[in-house]
């Protein structure tokens, strides 16, 4: 089974997954809070519910509030964050204030996004170099547990490997199985101060641009049909997307510290 996946260009995990089910009511919702929630992400449920009863929509802040929830979307604002954390697990300081970001495998991140479907929902994992923007890894899953988040690590970590590892602190990342992983490594653990909204801001970048690029454009039908077009359009960030940012190169480029070629 897993030559066959390699043959097929897809990861072993993604072959099982569905789409997780919600009413065709509530999907609508859910891709309505997404949109709105990547152009203001400081809107926790009163907001929300209010958006969208300014919409005609007819809802509750108890309904915006699970669908966030199951969603796994939480308000950025200077008070506590409300993303989901395990109390028990070990919360690691934040490493990175007043670093200066100068070279790839510096600082990796890591977080998790919704990704809607028509009749359905998946999450997304992706590790990024913050030096260079390269995407390292992604991997999907219809559940928010946190093996395909430790799938995508040990992706990228074959690799190479980071000084810091930064993170927020949901509970995947707060296991100790991810992050036993990274300490065996011999890399430092980084994780978000609680309300802190620029903390990983470079993935929350990355969703941004996935999802206006490909995923709301294209409305993915099936996990095999998803997997295969986030692949093309990873392909096409990593390589052939230029970045203001980069100086107009593309994030290979930056990481493999090649010049960009001439047309």
């Amino acid at each position: 089974m897993r030559r066959q996946c390699e043959l097929l260009g897809l990861s072993r995990s993604g072959l099982y997954y569905e789409p997780a089910v919600a009413s065709t009511a509530n999907l609508r919702l859910m891709r309505l809070i997404d949109e709105q929630y990547l152009k203001t992400p400081f809107y926790g449920s009163r907001r929300m519910t209010a958006w969208l009863t300014r919409r005609g929509e007819e809802v509750n802040r108890k309904r915006v509030h699970r669908l966030m929830n199951l969603m796994g979307l939480a308000a950025i604002h200077p008070g506590p964050r409300t993303t989901m954390r395990n109390l028990d697990h070990k919360v690691y300081p934040y490493l990175l204030r007043g670093v200066a970001i100068e070279r790839r495998d510096q600082v990796w991140s890591t977080d998790v996004t919704y990704i809607p479907m028509p009749e359905g929902f998946m999450f997304l994992a992706a590790v990024i170099d913050w030096h260079s923007r390269f995407v390292l890894s992604w991997r999907l899953s219809n559940t928010l547990d946190g093996r395909f988040c430790l799938e995508a690590l040990d992706a990228a970590l074959e690799g190479g490997r980071p000084e810091i590892f930064n993170t927020d602190q949901g509970v995947q990342f707060t296991a100790r199985s991810f992050t036993s992983r990274l300490e065996a490594e011999g890399i430092a653990v980084s994780m978000d101060g609680r309300g802190r909204a620029l903390d990983n801001v470079f993935v929350e970048r990355l969703w941004r641009s996935l999802k206006y690029e490909d995923v709301y454009l294209k409305s993915y039908h099936g996990v095999k049909e998803l997997e295969v077009g986030l692949e093309a359009w990873f392909g096409f960030y990593n390589h052939e997307r230029l970045h203001q940012s980069l100086a107009y190169r593309t994030p290979a480029e930056v990481y493999r510290g090649a010049e960009p070629i001439d047309p």
